[in-house]
């Protein structure tokens, strides 16, 4: 007789880069699904905040001040779990907009040590715990910066471009293991700090990037959508969900009212 998979109010979902943007929302979407959620993020003060308005909503969570990129630090947090029911690498983000023959090879080192290897040294670590919960899930969110070029874009692309990738070559080698590799890319998103970080705090060039669009996407819609993927029945598994705002056609295609 086959076993009843663990109800999602018995599982953690560890979420990180839960900050702000899609992290927070993610962590919160998560929370009213029933989820004991895991907070993580360098900055202390946000996450524990965070934690704090969902135990007082009613839910469980908790925050841990971690750096995706600090393996070490990832190891030790891993070792506090016995099982993870979700696991959404959502730590990532973008500096600079310069074309490939003067970017910042700084830059691109960042962007590849959060997007990748902040990706793969949370899932290494956690992917027992993922098995042994008999019913894991594994979520990249990557971007459609993973899936196309554009000009200026060259750091941030490749980044992605190999988050795309680490997700895909996951799903293949761990076929037949109760874990499912799910990737949400997401197109344009307004969140409060994301263009922001991407031009150095330079508001007006943060402002550009949505400049004549009336709706991009928000954080809780991608969130939702992270959400509701996670949430399939064990036997569903959503390889690949690219989501866009109707006003972007491609990453070089948007449509900006006058």
């Amino acid at each position: 007789m086959a076993t009843a998979a663990p109800s999602a109010a018995s599982r953690i979902a560890v979420v990180t880069g839960a900050s702000s943007g899609i992290g927070a929302a993610t962590a919160r979407q998560l929370a009213a699904a029933g989820y004991r959620v895991v907070l993580t993020a360098r900055r202390k003060d946000r996450i524990e905040a965070l934690a704090e308005e969902l135990v007082a909503a009613g839910h469980s969570a908790t925050a841990y001040p971690l750096d995706v990129t600090d393996r070490a630090a990832v190891d030790e947090f891993a070792s506090a779990f016995k099982t993870i029911g979700v696991l959404v690498n959502n730590a990532g983000g973008a500096l600079g907009a310069d074309p490939v023959a003067t970017g910042d090879p700084a830059d691109w080192r960042t962007m590849y040590e959060t997007n990748v290897l902040g990706t793969l040294n949370l899932t290494q670590a956690l992917l027992p715990k993922l098995d042994a919960s008999g019913d894991g899930t594994v979520v990249v969110v990557s971007s459609t910066a993973g899936h196309g070029t554009y000009e200026g874009g060259g750091g941030y692309v490749a980044a992605k471009h190999g988050a795309h990738v680490l997700a895909e070559t996951l799903r293949l080698e761990i076929v037949g293991r109760p874990v499912r590799v799910i990737e949400v890319a997401p197109g344009m998103v307004r969140t409060e700090e994301f263009a922001l970080t991407r031009f150095g705090g330079d508001t007006e060039k943060a402002a550009k990037v949505y400049a004549g669009v009336a709706e991009p996407l928000t954080a809780d819609d991608v969130a939702e959508t992270i959400t509701w993927a996670v949430t399939r029945p064990s036997h569903v598994n959503i390889d690949l969900l690219v989501v866009r705002p109707r006003a972007q056609a491609s990453n070089t295609k948007v449509h900006r009212e006058q």
